[in-house]
């Protein structure tokens, strides 16, 4: 912050002085906490300065609002693999900024495996040309950059996830809506590329869990059991062993029939609790364990379901408010089916009941 508020005085003075405009560069930014990043707002809004800031998160979550809302964004998306070629093949014959004075030859298979290893990060396929070619034994005043030495040099791949970034959660919403799409490639795709990139295993497990419920439910029950057998195999043995026993639940997942009717039905229930009265129990539905209760009329006229025929009763259940209130629309897929087959035939025999009542 010293430093920042020299710059940004100095900055005041150039502009008093000779009506020079200052432009201040703040690599990182997103490591500015807000304090650090409100002390530069003013500045902005006054013209002192005119700040470019550089950050690899989404500047979304990671610069303040007012900040973001008087800057303009610029999103520098990865190179593409031509691209990364070109400057690999111009940092081997460039005798000043390059490797063409030490009489580098790349071949074929050694430039496809630093354009694949970059991953469209320049700076990777350059560092990497130069410790590949260190490694590089001269042999008749040349030295051959093979695809052994590259993959020496850069040792594993580069993959673009960061635990607590922006692409953690690209990802995890990728593995989210392969699953949903029912497309199990794409969904061990997505699932190798978190698990290899160092993602915390139990983590993906607990997301596989949530979506067993949210987006297959009782379409199979047995989703859920996979996903906590999953997540259970995962913190007994650990990685890399339990990268199959994720891999299983995720192509289960994946397989299974899909239904969100749990998920729709929890989430109206919430909202009613949110919006309506907490209204009490009904009486009939409250135990009466003190003759005080059953006097005041607690449990007086519950119908005990087992005394009556298929175990069917019509009796209320909800607050009057909300009485007639369905929460649960099962589907047509799956175990599902045979759900809302069961319920129709509840209701059923609750009509017969009424009617021989």
């Amino acid at each position: 912050m010293a430093d920042l508020r020299r710059n940004i005085e100095e900055a005041r003075l150039r502009t008093a002085q000779s009506g020079q405009r200052t432009i201040l560069f703040i690599d990182e930014i997103h490591r500015f906490n807000k304090g650090q990043q409100d002390a530069v707002l003013p500045f902005v809004e006054e013209g002192v300065i005119t700040l470019i800031g550089a950050t690899t998160e989404n500047p979304s979550f990671e610069v303040n609002a007012a900040l973001l809302s008087r800057t303009r964004v610029f999103v520098l998306a990865a190179l593409d693999d031509d691209q990364v070629g070109a400057i690999v093949d111009r940092a081997v014959s460039d005798p000043e900024r390059g490797l063409g004075g030490r009489h580098v030859d790349l071949d074929a298979e050694a430039r496809a495996a630093l354009i694949r290893v970059a991953n469209g990060d320049a700076r990777i396929a350059l560092n990497g040309l130069e410790a590949a070619a260190a490694l590089a034994r001269p042999k008749q005043g040349r030295r051959m950059v093979t695809a052994a030495l590259v993959e020496e040099a850069v040792q594993r791949k580069n993959l673009l996830y960061d635990r607590a970034g922006e692409e953690h959660y690209n990802i995890i919403s990728a593995l989210h809506k392969s699953l949903r799409d029912s497309d199990p490639d794409a969904s061990l795709y997505w699932l190798g590329r978190m698990l290899e990139a160092g993602e915390d295993p139990l983590y993906v497990a607990r997301r596989l869990i949530r979506f067993a419920s949210e987006d297959i439910g009782l379409a199979d029950p047995q989703a859920l059991t996979q996903a906590v057998a999953a997540q259970q195999a995962a913190h007994f043995i650990g990685m890399p062993e339990a990268n199959l026993a994720l891999a299983q639940a995720v192509v289960y997942l994946a397989t299974a029939p899909k239904s969100n009717a749990l998920y729709a039905a929890y989430t109206t229930v919430q909202e009613d609790v949110e919006r309506t009265r907490a209204d009490p129990v009904p009486l009939h539905l409250r135990n009466a364990p003190t003759p005080l209760m059953r006097k005041v009329g607690y449990g007086k006229g519950y119908r005990y379901a087992h005394d009556y025929e298929e175990a069917q009763v019509e009796q209320q259940h909800l607050p009057d408010a909300i009485k007639d209130r369905t929460y649960y629309h099962p589907s047509d897929r799956g175990y599902e089916k045979a759900v809302k087959d069961r319920l129709d035939a509840f209701a059923a025999a609750r009509r017969k009941a009424r009617k021989t009542s």
